[in-house]
């Protein structure tokens, strides 16, 4: 299997947010940005593995920044790292003001997804090697998340995540 790079899964979703899709603040809700978020997650964790790709978890979500109605929304989401058949998929919102057209970071948020195939069974996926120095940063990131996960799932002792050691010592 080829070895691949966060920017071969990249992927954009630009659209408007219209009246329907606000609350009475005339914000867009944090469901249907979560809908959106899981779209670009999807297709960057598709454009990767090349496989049927399913959400397995949300593991972090931050509504820093209000999206206005009329806002342009954009919804930038790569694959931080790949394990064994899951893989991160790290999300950037911006919303672009409507009268300077300047771009400001809204929210952001962590998907895992995992390949299966055509019976719903985990498949293998190609590694990734981060490129610049933020891939790089979420990269390494990525492994101490996912031990994270798992300790507080119960699926991993705490002892033996030897990524969470460090943080603790």
């Amino acid at each position: 299997m080829e070895i691949k790079h966060p920017k071969d899964s990249k992927t954009t979703m630009t659209d408007l947010v219209l009246p329907s899709e606000t609350n009475p603040l005339n914000n867009l809700f944090g469901g249907e940005l979560l809908a959106r978020m899981d779209r670009a997650a999807s297709i960057a964790a598709r454009r990767h593995s090349r496989r049927i790709v399913v959400t397995a978890s949300v593991n972090h979500v931050a509504f820093n920044r209000a999206v206005p109605v009329g806002s342009v929304v954009t919804v930038e989401a790569k694959v931080s790292r790949a394990f064994r058949s899951s893989m991160e998929i790290y999300l950037d919102v911006w919303i672009e003001d409507r009268e300077s057209g300047e771009r400001a970071k809204a929210n952001e948020a962590i998907y895992t997804f995992v390949a299966v195939d055509e019976t719903g069974r985990p498949v293998k996926i190609p590694e990734i090697t981060p490129e610049t120095k933020e891939e790089k940063i979420r990269f390494d990131g990525a492994l101490r998340r996912k031990q994270l996960s798992l300790v507080l799932a119960g699926k991993m002792k705490a002892q033996d995540a030897t990524e969470l050691k460090a943080l603790f010592e």
